[in-house]
């Protein structure tokens, strides 16, 4: 939002929902009666006073321009992120009819925090900034610290090469048995031998014996995966660059994006959380007008909270984009960003599903460890399929399963709803799973519709 007659949509702003709970109940506060004191200014804030259970309203404030996305502030108690309330100050906004006026001040305790955040960022900013120049100091403190971190993952590819060993000598039936802990106590070790990437696709073993029939494939497959990493950081000296800084990756290695900055227009194709124990990780898929490159934003927060991070799925930001390293990876890094997010009327242009999968086939010759990848299917149409659905191309004989997550969504509903029977465009994640769809288009020209 430039100007105030840049607005976003209200599925827009929904987008930015936690979960269905706080979706629904700030669509019930999108309308002027619990508001009073709003207001909003073309830099990229909104704020209101909404009434709520006690003597005083809650204090309510959305900063739209912040460099790390939109942020918010309420009074209220509530943990999540956004509130209800910040939900739907967004929606009364988005309405466009004078509820939310413009202003060219906001009340203090609006303005303290947005000039507080704002002083946040430029610290944090300037805090990387002096970093580099600290980190490279020192090279040869540096130089010592990583022999180390790399002594310490050889102990753990080690161990766990013994205990792959182990599995197979006794017989894949003895997985079954023993349980989750002793993969538990093997990831641990990962985790002390820092490699967190190691550690996290072994916990992923351990549930592979309750997935179902065919288990005892699927578990020598990921075995298989795991020895091959393994092996490739054991001879990483010996691979090409590309595909070396894949496997410190894939074994959780830092790396920071050293990758020359590109400057476009990148579309928000979608985001979706994902919650372990400890951390939440986000994901937002994003798309260059121009590039035609489509890159992967990680963010991250505490267990419990949502990561600072956050694009609603269908508006577009001028930013920079720089790529980490790796042999055909898509992860890039948010640089400077020259406006706030607006809405896009644009999207992705579409493949068919005999290329999507020829597009998978292609990435795992640089990735053998690769889930899936970005695609954008043109032309197709969600149809049953048995137990099961899949996405059949209306111009071809081919179709796409979905996967099984992707079937247990409620997301799957809203596309055969959009569909009703006709083509629709739908961007998600191709691998040897299935297709996961994140979000669709109608064949005509319409708002992105989030699936996740």
């Amino acid at each position: 939002m430039t100007e105030q007659g840049v607005r976003w949509t209200a599925g827009q702003v929904l987008a930015l929902a936690p979960d269905a709970a706080s979706r629904k109940a700030g669509s019930k506060l999108g309308a002027a009666g619990p508001w009073s004191g709003t207001g909003s200014r073309a830099e990229g804030a909104v704020w209101g006073l909404c009434k709520g259970s006690g003597s005083r309203p809650y204090q309510t404030v959305v900063d739209l321009a912040g460099a790390a996305g939109p942020g918010y502030k309420c009074s209220c108690p509530s943990r999540k992120f956004p509130c209800k309330h910040a939900l739907g100050l967004l929606l009364l906004w988005s309405g466009g009819d004078g509820s939310v006026p413009v202003s060219a001040q906001p009340p203090d305790w609006a303005e303290q925090w947005l000039a507080g955040r704002r002083e946040r960022a430029e610290s944090k900013r300037g805090r990387s900034d002096g970093g580099a120049a600290v980190g490279s100091a020192d090279p040869e403190a540096a130089r010592r610290r990583a022999e180390r971190r790399a002594e310490r993952v050889t102990a753990g590819v080690t161990e766990l090469e013994q205990r792959l060993a182990d599995l197979l000598r006794g017989g894949l039936a003895a997985a079954e048995q023993a349980g989750y802990g002793a993969w538990d106590e093997t990831a641990a070790r990962m985790v002390d031998a820092q490699a967190p990437g190691l550690a996290a696709r072994v916990r992923e073993l351990a549930s592979v014996p309750a997935s179902g029939p065919g288990w005892p494939a699927r578990l020598l497959e990921e075995c298989a995966l795991l020895h091959l990493l393994d092996q490739g950081w054991v001879r990483r000296e010996r691979l090409p660059e590309a595909l070396a800084a894949t496997v410190r990756s894939r074994l959780g290695l830092p790396a920071s994006a050293d990758g020359p900055p590109v400057r476009d227009r990148w579309l928000v194709l979608a985001q979706y959380d994902s919650v372990d124990p400890k951390l939440t990780t986000r994901r937002i898929w994003l798309h260059g007008a121009e590039s035609g490159h489509t890159r992967l934003l990680l963010s991250y927060g505490a267990a419990g909270r949502a990561p600072e991070l956050s694009l609603p799925v269908g508006l577009a930001l001028e930013a920079e984009l720089s790529s980490h390293p790796g042999a055909g990876r898509s992860r890039a890094a948010l640089g400077e960003r020259f406006a706030p997010p607006v809405p896009a009327a644009f999207r992705p242009p579409g493949v068919t599903t005999a290329e999507a999968a020829a597009r998978y086939g292609e990435a795992l010759r640089d990735d053998p460890w690769l889930e899936a990848v970005p695609v954008t299917l043109g032309r197709v149409t969600p149809v049953p399929d048995g137990d099961t659905w899949q996405l059949a191309d209306a111009d071809t004989d081919t179709a796409l399963p979905l996967t099984r997550t992707a079937r247990s969504r409620p997301g799957l509903w809203r596309m055969v709803a959009l569909s009703g029977g006709a083509p629709v465009t739908v961007f998600g994640e191709c691998g040897h799973r299935g297709f996961t769809p994140l979000t669709a288009w109608p064949e005509q020209p319409g708002e992105a519709v989030p699936l996740c």
